[in-house]
Protein backbone atom coordinates (compact mmCIF):
# COMPACT_ATOMS: atom_id res chain seq x y z
CA UNK A 1 0.00 0.00 0.00
CA UNK A 2 1.51 3.26 -1.14
CA UNK A 3 1.57 6.04 1.44
CA UNK A 4 2.76 9.60 1.01
CA UNK A 5 2.98 11.73 4.14
CA UNK A 6 3.72 15.44 3.94
CA UNK A 7 5.14 17.56 6.72
CA UNK A 8 6.61 21.00 7.24
CA UNK A 9 3.68 23.24 6.47
CA UNK A 10 2.76 26.22 8.61
CA UNK A 11 2.35 29.95 8.82
CA UNK A 12 5.07 32.22 7.47
CA UNK A 13 5.36 35.88 6.64
CA UNK A 14 5.70 37.07 3.08
CA UNK A 15 9.31 36.85 1.97
CA UNK A 16 9.98 33.94 4.27
CA UNK A 17 10.85 30.32 3.57
CA UNK A 18 9.48 26.90 4.31
CA UNK A 19 10.67 23.40 3.55
CA UNK A 20 8.14 20.67 2.99
CA UNK A 21 8.95 17.00 3.16
CA UNK A 22 7.11 14.02 1.75
CA UNK A 23 7.96 10.58 3.04
CA UNK A 24 6.95 7.71 0.78
CA UNK A 25 6.41 4.08 1.64
CA UNK A 26 5.02 1.01 -0.06
CA UNK A 27 6.76 1.67 -3.35
CA UNK A 28 10.19 1.43 -4.94
CA UNK A 29 10.84 5.12 -4.58
CA UNK A 30 13.62 5.38 -7.14
CA UNK A 31 11.27 4.16 -9.87
CA UNK A 32 8.86 7.05 -9.35
CA UNK A 33 8.66 10.59 -10.54
CA UNK A 34 7.53 12.85 -7.72
CA UNK A 35 5.52 16.02 -7.88
CA UNK A 36 4.16 18.73 -5.65
CA UNK A 37 0.71 20.17 -6.22
CA UNK A 38 -1.26 22.84 -4.43
CA UNK A 39 -4.86 23.90 -4.08
CA UNK A 40 -5.87 27.31 -2.86
CA UNK A 41 -9.40 28.00 -1.57
CA UNK A 42 -11.83 28.29 -4.44
CA UNK A 43 -9.24 27.27 -7.01
CA UNK A 44 -8.37 24.10 -8.84
CA UNK A 45 -5.48 21.95 -7.79
CA UNK A 46 -2.39 22.87 -9.79
CA UNK A 47 0.97 21.37 -10.55
CA UNK A 48 3.78 23.24 -8.79
CA UNK A 49 6.99 21.38 -9.40
CA UNK A 50 8.21 17.89 -10.22
CA UNK A 51 11.31 15.76 -10.26
CA UNK A 52 11.99 12.79 -12.46
CA UNK A 53 13.59 9.52 -11.50
CA UNK A 54 16.91 10.82 -12.82
CA UNK A 55 16.66 14.13 -10.96
CA UNK A 56 15.48 16.41 -13.74
CA UNK A 57 13.18 19.09 -12.40
CA UNK A 58 10.42 21.23 -13.83
CA UNK A 59 8.52 24.04 -12.16
CA UNK A 60 5.44 26.06 -12.90
CA UNK A 61 6.15 29.59 -14.07
CA UNK A 62 4.60 31.01 -10.90
CA UNK A 63 7.29 29.45 -8.70
CA UNK A 64 10.35 29.37 -10.93
CA UNK A 65 13.35 30.87 -9.20
CA UNK A 66 11.68 30.60 -5.78
CA UNK A 67 10.83 26.92 -5.28
CA UNK A 68 13.14 23.95 -5.68
CA UNK A 69 12.49 20.25 -5.44
CA UNK A 70 14.93 17.54 -4.45
CA UNK A 71 14.81 13.90 -3.58
CA UNK A 72 16.71 11.53 -1.33
CA UNK A 73 16.22 8.01 -2.63
CA UNK A 74 17.98 6.54 0.41
CA UNK A 75 15.32 8.11 2.65
CA UNK A 76 12.37 7.69 0.26
CA UNK A 77 11.73 11.37 0.67
CA UNK A 78 11.11 14.32 -1.61
CA UNK A 79 11.53 17.92 -0.47
CA UNK A 80 10.08 21.22 -1.53
CA UNK A 81 12.12 24.27 -0.60
CA UNK A 82 10.03 27.40 -0.86
CA UNK A 83 11.73 30.78 -0.70
CA UNK A 84 10.50 34.34 -1.17
CA UNK A 85 7.00 33.21 -0.31
CA UNK A 86 4.06 35.34 -1.33
CA UNK A 87 0.50 35.48 0.02
CA UNK A 88 -0.69 33.92 -3.24
CA UNK A 89 1.34 30.81 -2.40
CA UNK A 90 -1.14 30.07 0.38
CA UNK A 91 -2.64 26.65 -0.31
CA UNK A 92 -2.75 23.04 0.73
CA UNK A 93 0.31 21.38 -0.74
CA UNK A 94 0.39 17.69 -1.49
CA UNK A 95 2.98 15.42 -2.98
CA UNK A 96 2.29 12.82 -5.60
CA UNK A 97 4.03 9.80 -7.08
CA UNK A 98 3.86 8.28 -10.52
CA UNK A 99 5.89 5.47 -11.99
CA UNK A 100 7.04 7.16 -15.16
CA UNK A 101 9.89 8.50 -17.17
CA UNK A 102 10.12 12.25 -17.25
CA UNK A 103 7.85 14.48 -15.21
CA UNK A 104 4.19 13.67 -15.71
CA UNK A 105 1.22 15.90 -14.92
CA UNK A 106 -1.04 13.10 -13.71
CA UNK A 107 -0.15 10.92 -10.77
CA UNK A 108 -1.63 7.73 -9.39
CA UNK A 109 -0.77 8.41 -5.76
CA UNK A 110 -1.05 11.50 -3.63
CA UNK A 111 -0.75 12.42 0.02
CA UNK A 112 -3.24 14.14 2.29
CA UNK A 113 -1.54 17.49 2.04
CA UNK A 114 -0.15 20.10 4.38
CA UNK A 115 -1.35 23.67 4.80
CA UNK A 116 0.94 26.55 3.90
CA UNK A 117 -0.24 30.02 4.85
CA UNK A 118 1.68 33.13 3.87
CA UNK A 119 0.71 36.32 5.66
CA UNK A 120 1.22 39.73 4.13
Amino acid sequence: QVQLVESGGGLVQAGGSLRLSCAASGLTFSWYAMGWFRQAPGKEREFVIGISRSGTTEAADSVKGRFTISRDNAKNTVYLQMNSLKPEDTAVYDCAAQQALGIPRTYDYRGQGTQVTVSS
